[in-house]
Formats: C-alpha cells, sequence, structure tokens
C-alpha cells in the first residue's frame, strides 16, 4: 500500500479516544494467516492479535480482517492490535466445511464490483448469490461484464444482468482497448474503498493493476473450459495513484451464502409477493398467487424463481445450525 497515501476513516472523537489509550489508529492493509499488514501515518508495518483481544474473542468475525480500522500499539518494530474500530460494512461468506461460522473477506467497503466474464464464466445464478450477499453487507454492488472482446453481444448480456440486478449498476469492460476500463475510473472516488470480488480467473487482478498504473498483483487469465487458474490467494488493499482504495480478493468459484438481503437481491420477487392474495404465499399451489401468475405470464423467470427458494432454503438450514450451535455453547458454558 502506498505509504504516502491520506489515511481517511474513523473520525476525530474515535481517533481522540484511541490515541487517549496511547494507541494509534491504523488499517488493515493484508493478512496470512494470524499475521497482518496495517498502514497509518507511520507508514506499513507487520502486526500481530494482543493476547486480550484473541482471548476475549468468541469466533472468526472478531479478528481484524483487510480494510478494518484497528486501534493498534506501533512503538515497536511489530505492532500490536489491541481492538477492532466498529465496522460500516462487513462483506462475508459462509466458511468451508461443515462449520456455520462466518469468514469475512472485506470490511468498509463502500463499493463491491462483482466481476463475471462473458464466456462460459457467465451464470445468472452465481451472480443471484453475490448480490444477495453484497446487499447484506452494507455494500453498494456493481456488476462488471469483464471480456467484452470475447462476446459477440456485450449489450444483450448487459441487458440480462440488469434484469436480475435491481439497483445495481451494470458496465462492461475489457482489457483490450485503451479507455475499456473507463467505466471503473470514474466510479473511484478519493477516500472510499472498493472491492472486486468474482471467481478466479474473470479479470479481477488485471482491473486492479490497470488502476494502480503497474503491475500489484499476479494475473492468468481462464484456462481449458474456462476455468480460471487461482493467481491471487490473500486479499490485500492498495491506495491507487487517484486516491482511491482497493481490495482484490481471491476467486470464489463456490460462494456459500451466511448474511444475505433477499429483499434487495430478489426485489422484483419480493414485489410480487406483496400482491398474492395470501400473505403467507408459498407460491406453489395457492389460488391468486401473483408469482406464478409472473412465470407463466413470462415476466419472471422460473429459473430465478428457482434459484430464490434454493438459497432461502440454503439461508434457512444455516439458521438452524448457527442457533443449534448456539444452544450447545451455552449448555457448554453452564456445565464449565
Amino acid at each position: 500500500m502506498n505509504q504516502h497515501a491520506s489515511i481517511p476513516g474513523p473520525n476525530a472523537a474515535v481517533r481522540a479516544a484511541v490515541e487517549r489509550d496511547g494507541l494509534r489508529v491504523a488499517r488493515v492493509s493484508g493478512q496470512e494467516r494470524d499475521l497482518y499488514a496495517i498502514v497509518s501515518d507511520q507508514g506499513t508495518m507487520p502486526a500481530r492479535v494482543a493476547g486480550k483481544l484473541l482471548h476475549q474473542s468468541t469466533g472468526p468475525l472478531d479478528f481484524p480482517a483487510v480494510g478494518d480500522w484497528v486501534a493498534a500499539d506501533t512503538s515497536g518494530d511489530f505492532a500490536v492490535i489491541h481492538a477492532v474500530l466498529p465496522r460500516k460494512s462487513i462483506l462475508e461468506r459462509k466458511s468451508a466445511g461443515v462449520t456455520s461460522a462466518g469468514q469475512i473477506i472485506a470490511c468498509n467497503v463502500d463499493v463491491v464490483f462483482i466481476c463475471m466474464s462473458m464466456n462460459e464464466n457467465y451464470s445468472l445464478r452465481r451472480l443471484e448469490r453475490y448480490l444477495s450477499i453484497v446487499w447484506a453487507s452494507g455494500a453498494e454492488p456493481c456488476v462488471l461484464l469483464t471480456k467484452s472482446d470475447l462476446c459477440d453481444d456485450p449489450a444483450g448480456y448487459a441487458d440480462e444482468v440488469g434484469a436480475v440486478a435491481p439497483g445495481a449498476d451494470v458496465e462492461v469492460v475489457t482489457d483490450k482497448s485503451e479507455d475499456g476500463y473507463a467505466a471503473v475510473e470514474r466510479k473511484m472516488i478519493p477516500g472510499r474503498t472498493y472491492a472486486f470480488v468474482g471467481s478466479s480467473g474473470v479479470g479481477k487482478s488485471t482491473i486492479v493493476n490497470h488502476l494502480m498504473q503497474r503491475a500489484v498483483m499476479a494475473t492468468s487469465g481462464l484456462g481449458k473450459n474456462d476455468k480460471g487458474h487461482h493467481t491471487t490467494t490473500t486479499r490485500q488493499l492498495f491506495a491507487t495513484p487517484s486516491g482511491a482504495f482497493v481490495i482484490d480478493t481471491p476467486g470464489m468459484r463456490e460462494l456459500q451464502l451466511d448474511a444475505v438481503d433477499f429483499d434487495s437481491a430478489f426485489a422484483d420477487i419480493e414485489t410480487l409477493a406483496a400482491l398474492c392474495k395470501f400473505n403467507d404465499c408459498r407460491h406453489e399451489s395457492e389460488p391468486q398467487c401473483a408469482v406464478r401468475a409472473a412465470i407463466a405470464e413470462g415476466r419472471l423467470p422460473a429459473e430465478r424463481m428457482e434459484n430464490y427458494r434454493k438459497m432461502q432454503k440454503e439461508t434457512e438450514h444455516l439458521e438452524r445450525k448457527a442457533r443449534t450451535a448456539e444452544i450447545a455453547a451455552a449448555r457448554w458454558r453452564r456445565a464449565h
């Protein structure tokens, strides 16, 4: 991260409270397991979590993540993070495996660019999953349709995406022309933070390198059968020459749900559901169902409704697992 970039973030009152404790406000710019890189007005330095914070944590969400503002002791060669300051947005997904714990992708992000290339990587159903998570994070989603040079009808793809991404901007970009990323550049505002998410090989790191005006991330295109190679392996935050902050993230072939926002990601279905005769309509066999009528008339794709149901069931399952885990944890605490 550019050490000379201005460090925005917490307001004066928060900074004053941190400084009264003899600490300094810093931002997490990188993470590798339990080691961090933080940047403050002193520059960039390695850091670790204080023992007290480690002991008091109850789960992964209590630990610092890339994009977090933290209170740190920077007096030594190795900084010590004592507290994570309040977050304005948390982009998270369910951790891989059987656990129901969430995994933070990035924090304090203003805009999330969801990157999807216009070839065999293209999937409206996967995009719907990304949108539901981004809306729930508190950040603003923007869909970037990459590799337009590989597509015969970019405008048609953009229209199709716009129909399943209500409220989100949709931009078509390419690295094959001089102004291929102009739409992204226009959205970059100094001091704001932007994260890039999507499958491997769709061009996230290429865009970050373009914004940085130099190669800061390794890149690789899609391989055989348009399967991306995992080039970016860690999350990193950079300050661009224009003063904006960007976070590149590893490619995610499977995006398991954690916190989701169905009202925003599926606003069209929620609006139709409000017109059903019964408030508890399941949109299956009930009479005067506005959702099924829209599907029959071709106004709502059946595949979108099917994915909506699938995601709802997945979320309900995760919520049940989380409640079970909370009960088990409470019993353990009482017993011990």
